[in-house]
C-alpha cells in the first residue's frame, strides 16, 4: 500500500509539472524531483504583491537645524532690522521704526497662517496657489514637506514657520524707502496689499514645485514641471530669496520713495543717523541671522548647507572690504555706516546663489556687490533724485539683481559651482551658462515689473483713502510722539 501511495504521489507531481515544462522548453528533461516540487509550488502560489516603500520620516537632525534656522530669521526682524534701520533715522523717529518692523512682522505672520502659506505653496496655476490649505487646513504634526533630496522630508509645521519668517521680514524691509514720514496706519495697509498681491505670487512663481520625489522619469518630470511656478518653469535659480525678497522689496521701496515724496528739509537740513552704534549692532544681528536665512533654505543639514554657510560668510567679508576701499578712495575715509552697508550688500548678493556657487565665486560676487551697491547708494540715488531714506533700493534691489544674474554665471561647474541637479538622471546635468543667465533675467525682470505695478496701485489706493503722509508739523515733531505717544530717549 505504501508503494502504491508513493506511485500516485509521484504521478500527481508529474502531471502538475507539465504546464511548467511546456512553458519552458529549455528545462532539463531529467530534473530532480525537488526542483519539480518547487516549480509546482511556485506556479500554484498567487503572485506576491510588491512591497510598498515606507513613507519617509523626518530626520531629527534636519528638524532641529530648521528650528534653529527659523529662530535666527526671527532674530533678523526683531531686533536686527529694527536696530539697523532705527539707528539710521533721527532720534525722534527711532521708536516708529522699531514699532513698524515689529508689528509688520507679527501682522504678516498671522496672514501667512490664514491664507499666505496656502497661496504660496499649494498647487494652483503658474502664478498663484490655491486655498486648499486656508487656515492651515490639513497641516498636522504628522504631515511633511519635501526637501531637495529624494526621500527626505521635514515636518510641515517647521516648513510653514520657516517660510513665515521670510514672508514677514520681506515687507518690513520696504519701510526704509519712506521712513520718517508715513502714517502708521498707511504703512500697515500697504503691507497687507503688497504681501497679498506681490510677495505671495512671486514666492509661488519662484519656489513652488512638486518636490524631487515626483521626478521618477521624464514623463513624470514633465507633468510635475507643468504644475510648478512660472519662474521655476523658466529655470530661474533663487536659493534663498534674491528675487522673492530683495528685488521684490527694493522696487517697492523705490516706488514708495517716489510716491510719498521727500522728507521735509531733505537736502537742506542735516539728517544724520542718530546712533551708528545701534546700526552696527543691528547689522551684525542681521549677519548672524542671515545664516538661518541662507543655510536654512537648504532645508537639510547637508554638505550643501555647509556650502551655503561658507558662501554667506565669504561674500559678506568681501563686500565689506570692497565698499570700505571704494569709499576710502572716493571720500578719503572709510565710514562705519559704509562698512555695515557693505556687509548687507554682500549678504544680499549671495542670497540667491549661496547653494549654487563655489567659495571663490562668492568672494567675487561679494566684492562686486560692495562696489556696485556703493554706487547705487551714492551715485544712482542722486541721479534718480529720490529720497530713499535708508537706501533699500541701492542695496537690496541693486545687490539682488546683481546676485540673481551672477548666480547664472558662477553656478557653472567650470567655475566651481554646483551646476543644476537633474532629478530624472539623478546627477548634475549639463550646464549651459547662457541659457541659465537668460533664465535669471526672467526672474529679475518679472520681479521688477510685478512688484512695481502692485506697489504703484497699492500706494495710490491708500493715498486716495486714508492718506500716506503725516502733516508737515507732525513730521517735524517726529513720529514717535505723533504715532505712538512715547519717546525713545528722555533727558
Amino acid at each position: 500500500m505504501k508503494r502504491l501511495l508513493s506511485l500516485f504521489a509521484f504521478l500527481a507531481l508529474v502531471v502538475c509539472a507539465q504546464p511548467i515544462f511546456a512553458a519552458d522548453e529549455a528545462a532539463p528533461a531529467a530534473a530532480p524531483v525537488a526542483a519539480q516540487v518547487q516549480a509546482a509550488a511556485a506556479a500554484a502560489a498567487p503572485a506576491a504583491a510588491p512591497e510598498t516603500a515606507p513613507a519617509p520620516v523626518p530626520n531629527k537632525g534636519d528638524t532641529a537645524w530648521m528650528i534653529v534656522a527659523t529662530l535666527l530669521v526671527v532674530m533678523m526682524a526683531a531686533p536686527g532690522l529694527g536696530l539697523f534701520y532705527g539707528g539710521m533715522v533721527r532720534s525722534k523717529n527711532m521708536l516708529s521704526v522699531l514699532m513698524q518692523t515689529l508689528v509688520i512682522f507679527c501682522l504678516l505672520g498671522v496672514l501667512w497662517a490664514v491664507y499666505g502659506y496656502s497661496l504660496a505653496f499649494t498647487e494652483g496655476n503658474a502664478f498663484i496657489g490655491s486655498l486648499d490649505k486656508l487656515f492651515l487646513k490639513g497641516v498636522t504634526p504628522d504631515t511633511v514637506a519635501a526637501t531637495f533630496s529624494k526621500g527626505v522630508v521635514i515636518p510641515e509645521y517647521i516648513y510653514v514657520a520657516f517660510q513665515l519668517t521670510f514672508a514677514a521680514i520681506t515687507p518690513a524691509l520696504i519701510i526704509g524707502g519712506f521712513a520718517e514720514r508715513v502714517k502708521f496706519s498707511a504703512v500697515l495697509a500697504f503691507m497687507v496689499l503688497w504681501f497679498t498681491f506681490s510677495y505671495l505670487p512671486i514666492a509661488h512663481m519662484v519656489w513652488y514645485w512638486a518636490g524631487p520625489d515626483a521626478y521618477t522619469d521624464q514623463a513624470a518630470a514633465d507633468a510635475a514641471a507643468a504644475t510648478a511656478g512660472f519662474l521655476f518653469q523658466k529655470g530661474a535659480l533663487d536659493f534663498a530669496g534674491g528675487t522673492v525678497v530683495h528685488i521684490n522689496a527694493g522696487i517697492a521701496a523705490l516706488v514708495g520713495a517716489f510716491m510719498v515724496g521727500k522728507r521735509v528739509g531733505y537736502g537742506r537740513e542735516a539728517m544724520a543717523p542718530h546712533s551708528l552704534v545701534m546700526t552696527m549692532v543691528g547689522g551684525s544681528l542681521l549677519w548672524v541671522g542671515w545664516f538661518g536665512f541662507n543655510v536654512g533654505s537648504n532645508l537639510e543639514a547637508t554638505s550643501t548647507a555647509a556650502l551655503a554657510f561658507i558662501n554667506t560668510l565669504l561674500a559678506t567679508c568681501a563686500a565689506t572690504v570692497a565698499w570700505s576701499l571704494v569709499e576710502s578712495r572716493l571720500k578719503g575715509k572709510p565710514s562705519m555706516l559704509g562698512a555695515v552697508s557693505g556687509a548687507i550688500a554682500g549678504l544680499v548678493v549671495i542670497t540667491p546663489a549661496c547653494g549654487f556657487v563655489g567659495p571663490m565665486g562668492s568672494l567675487i560676487m561679494g566684492a562686486l556687490a560692495g562696489a556696485l551697491c556703493y554706487w547705487g547708494v551714492n551715485g544712482l540715488k542722486r541721479m534718480l533724485g529720490v529720497d530713499d531714506t535708508l537706501d533699500v533700493f541701492g542695496v537690496h534691489c541693486i545687490g539682488g539683481m546683481l546676485g540673481a544674474v551672477l548666480t547664472g554665471v558662477f553656478a557653472s561647474p567650470a567655475l566651481g559651482g554646483t551646476g543644476v541637479y537633474d532629478y530624472v538622471a539623478n546627477k548634475v546635468g549639463d550646464y549651459d551658462m547662457t541659457a541659465q543667465v537668460i533664465s535669471q533675467l526672467w526672474g529679475v525682470g518679472t520681479s521688477v515689473v510685478w512688484s512695481a505695478v502692485v506697489s504703484i496701485v497699492a500706494f495710490k489706493l491708500i493715498d486716495l483713502t486714508i492718506g500716506l503722509r503725516v502733516s508737515e508739523e507732525e513730521e517735524r515733531e517726529g513720529l514717535d510722539i505723533i504715532a505712538h505717544g512715547e519717546s525713545a530717549y528722555h533727558p
